[in-house]
């Protein structure tokens, strides 16, 4: 047997053990890490002017994101076949309902991630909420937004600024805080 080949089976198992080691250490971590459970996610637009948004609406109306300056701006990035859309539409429309009541109201946009018209209206008649409808349709606002998954909500200040990404679905009263303290933060 060859010095080199003596050589290599000695230190074989010491790699072996070594790897063997990490591993385990990388699983401990994985295993004993706590979850994130903050409401909202971190985002390098967070602060910064949002993304430019010009698009058309489901009604065929265009839309212009920076029109709205003056007006706190909620898009929620949705699908019709998302089941975490659906389950939280009905917290959309009671924040919707609450708004509409509010002394400087937050204006809602559903920014369609990769449907069609039809199947978006028919869940809009069927579920409720009558806010705009704004098509997505090469998904060029999700990547600018950069949104990982739907349902993913955002909130523009008046001067435009991105202020909020909520990545997930909304729970009841979640968005009405959030955006509460933003007004109070940022002014309202």
């Amino acid at each position: 047997m060859s010095e080199l080949s003596y050589s290599r089976k000695r230190v074989a198992p010491i790699i072996a053990s070594v790897v063997g080691a990490l591993m385990v250490a990388f699983l401990w971590v994985l295993v004993t890490a706590e979850p994130n459970t903050a409401d909202d996610a971190d985002s390098p637009l967070l602060g910064q002017p949002a993304p430019s948004v010009i698009s058309t609406t489901v009604d065929d109306a265009e839309f212009v994101l920076a029109n709205r300056k003056g007006s706190w701006v909620v898009f929620n990035f949705f699908n019709s076949t998302c089941v975490p859309c659906i389950a939280e539409h009905p917290e959309l429309v009671a924040f919707s309902e609450r708004e509409l009541q509010a002394t400087n109201p937050a204006e809602i946009y559903t920014v369609i991630n990769d449907d069609n018209d039809a199947s978006v209206r028919a869940f809009f008649s069927k579920n409720g909420g009558d806010w705009q409808k704004v098509r997505d349709t090469d998904g060029a606002i999700s990547v600018s937004f950069g949104v990982a998954k739907v349902p993913e909500t955002w909130v523009i200040d008046p001067n435009g600024y991105v202020r909020l990404r909520i990545a997930g679905m909304l729970t009841p009263g979640l968005l009405d805080d959030q955006l509460a303290q933003l007004k109070t933060q940022f002014g309202s």
